[in-house]
């Protein structure tokens, strides 16, 4: 009997659920998975609750003589916390998903010659993975177009996409329906606590536009809580009723039934648009590592499924044009919505277990998988 998939993951749910959402198509295989996070990282799922989970030291890279010495130190002890885990599972192969709790999982799987498989979520590969390239010996990409490494590196990616939520990939078989002189609902998400600038921007936006345009306008903004009231004034303002939030519990449904989102441009962001269908303007978070975001939005961009504000251009201005030439182009936004569906890769938990499958079995599935566009036009 062959070990168990450590996966090795940790830091934000951009980590965790594309680990989380591998587990489960393993354990539907009949595989055994492990968890080895940080202190920091959470476990799975309540129906996950089989699958064991270590914790070891880790440590972002801090600046200063001190900072990189405590860096070490941390390091240096999950290194040898995850060699003695390794050591005892003898796994069939270990699984990076970027972030610093990774590092001294996968440093020691290389030390003791198991098989690395790394999932990089964003168009630019994350420090981490940067750093864990050469010891992996497949590189898992969530995009047509990833930068941020060397030939030899680039050799080992396939194309698998970032998995997203079940009730996401429900959303793509319900088919995009353009606006034709009805309703128009917009969608304003800003990551997890919203935006200010999202609330800032958007209200003012609005209110540059014609009347008769902003009256068939039903908007659902996140905002911050400390930006709601002054969001919702400024609704109020122009005679509007916007449903404000901090946070939405039933993204799924709204996404389904928006016309055109507003949101960030992370990675399970992007991957959720896609999968579901659906066209967006993307405001990639400026101060985001290596502005990854933008290079995330850049391939929704190239496939003509979203437009491309770059926050230093996010004015009330700059948006009220794109929104007043984009919402009278219904068949434009048809097509946005099309284009995106094309590129969403709705079964990126099973290319991902194809990955590791094949990696650990030395054959059958080997993950080379071409990409969606490509798929569909078969």
């Amino acid at each position: 009997m062959t070990g168990p998939f450590v996966l090795a993951a940790g830091g934000t749910g951009g980590h965790i659920f594309p680990a989380e959402a591998l587990a489960r198509a393993l354990i539907a295989r009949g595989e055994r998975v492990v968890l080895i996070t940080d202190k920091r990282g959470q476990a799975f799922g309540d129906d996950l609750q089989d699958v064991e989970t270590f914790r070891v030291r880790a440590s972002r890279l801090q600046s200063g003589l001190m900072g990189k010495a405590r860096t070490a130190i941390e390091l240096g002890l999950g290194y040898r916390q995850a060699m003695a885990i390794l050591r005892r599972l003898r796994p069939a192969a270990v699984v990076g998903f970027g972030g610093y709790p990774s590092l001294p999982t996968v440093f020691a799987a290389s030390r003791l010659g198991l098989k690395i498989l790394l999932h990089e979520q964003n168009a630019i590969v994350g420090r981490a993975n940067r750093m864990l390239a050469g010891r992996a010996h497949r590189i898992a990409i969530s995009f047509p177009h990833v930068t941020g490494l060397g030939d030899a590196d680039q050799a080992k990616m396939v194309l698998t996409g970032t998995p997203v939520r079940p009730p996401i990939v429900g959303v793509r078989d319900r088919a995009y329906e353009a606006p034709n002189g009805g309703e128009i609902r917009l969608l304003v998400l800003g990551g997890s606590q919203g935006a200010r600038v999202f609330s800032e921007v958007v209200p003012a936006a609005i209110a540059r536009l014609p009347e008769a345009l902003r009256q068939r306008l039903s908007i659902a903004q996140q905002a911050r809580p400390e930006d709601l009231s002054e969001a919702q004034a400024a609704y109020q303002a122009m005679g509007m009723t916007a449903e404000l939030a901090t946070f939405f519990t039933d993204v799924p449904d709204r996404l389904a039934g928006c016309h055109l989102a507003i949101t960030r441009a992370g990675a399970s962001t992007c991957a959720e648009l896609t999968v579901a269908g659906r066209p967006s303007i993307l405001v990639p978070y400026p101060y985001a590592a290596d502005d990854h975001q933008r290079a995330n939005a850049a391939n929704l961009v190239e496939a003509g499924a979203a437009w491309l504000l770059p926050q230093d251009g996010f004015s009330p201005e700059g948006l009220a044009d794109c929104l007043d030439n984009l919402l009278m182009l219904p068949e434009t936004l048809t097509k946005a919505a099309a284009d995106a569906r094309l590129l969403g890769i709705v079964d990126a938990a099973d290319r991902l277990a194809d990955v590791a499958l094949g990696l650990a079995h030395g054959g059958g599935a080997n993950g080379n998988h071409p990409p969606p566009a490509a798929e569909a036009a078969e």
